[in-house]
């Protein structure tokens, strides 16, 4: 899967899950724990990591995402594309994925299928069709839909609002200072140096964090993780998770993490859901405001 691409001016890579160990999740400061986002779930992908078909499948949690809907969960299409042939995506809604992916290898174990079964509902991704795009509008943008009835039956959750068009170009980049945006996903925690370089600890576990306003452009919202300022912010695995901001009084999900920093200290780039291109791909799923 491919693992770095440009965004304007700020070289970034994507932040997909290249680890699944168990630890907190988003970066480690000025990070809480989720519980009460219970649309915000983690994508778990069973795949062919080794061409050998006489072992078995990988699964292993990847990204995160937002139920927008009953049956629509929304991430990044570079967490839905490049895969073998036979992938198979899974959504889980669960606090601590990576829990249950554990239990789920105790109880099933050389059973991928088995335990992608119990820890999430399995479903059909549909990528935009002109992904990758450019640096301008990478078209990153992809919905796995699974069965309502059987996501229902495991998790309550209450999808995400989604904005109206061009509802950030409406507040300005004035107005958006004043905004409280937080980002939240499954993912690892920023770069800690070793004897070995950096690593990514942790992951796996629904954490949440505030960020505050950088930059906007055509498609893109840039958010500081600057700890300073009491944020914190995305790091791998938290691709195609949600940015909400408070908008009229009530939480909105502005945006989907695509890219950062590498340490994950700085910058978080998310992919605007108010835009043009965006609504014309997800209103093919859900009916947007």
């Amino acid at each position: 899967m491919s693992l770095k691409f440009l965004v304007p001016a700020v070289a970034v890579v994507a932040l997909t899950s290249v680890l699944s160990t168990p630890a907190s999740a988003i970066n480690s400061y000025n990070a809480t724990p989720a519980p009460e986002r219970t649309e915000v779930g983690a994508l778990v992908v069973q795949w062919d990591n080794d061409d050998n078909p006489a072992t078995p499948d990988r699964i292993d949690w990847m990204c995160s995402g937002t139920m927008v809907d009953r049956d629509t969960f929304l991430t990044a299409a570079h967490c839905t594309t490049d895969w073998a042939e036979g992938v198979r995506f899974y959504v889980s809604l669960s606090q601590n994925v990576q829990a249950d992916l554990d239990a789920a290898a105790l109880a099933y174990p050389g059973n991928p299928a088995a335990q992608g079964a119990a820890v999430g509902v399995e479903g059909i991704a549909h990528n935009d069709p002109a992904y990758p795009g450019n640096s301008a509008d990478s078209h990153d943008i992809s919905v796995v839909q699974v069965p309502a009835a059987a996501l229902a039956a495991r998790w309550s959750f209450t999808p995400a609002t989604l904005p109206a068009a061009g509802k950030l170009d409406t507040l300005g980049p004035r107005g958006l200072e004043a905004v409280p945006f937080t980002v939240a996903g499954y993912g690892t925690q920023e770069a800690k140096r070793g004897p070995g370089g950096q690593t990514h600890p942790g992951g796996g576990v629904r954490m949440k964090a505030p960020v505050g306003f950088d930059a906007l452009n055509n498609t893109w919202v840039r958010l500081h993780m600057t700890a300073p300022q009491g944020n914190g912010g995305a790091c791998y695995g938290d691709s195609g998770g949600p940015n909400f901001a408070v908008i009229d009084g009530k939480l909105t999900l502005v945006a989907t993490t695509i890219t950062g920093d590498g340490p994950c200290y700085a910058t978080n780039v998310s992919y605007r859901l108010d835009a043009p291109t965006a609504r014309a791909f997800v209103s093919q799923f859900v009916a947007l405001p």
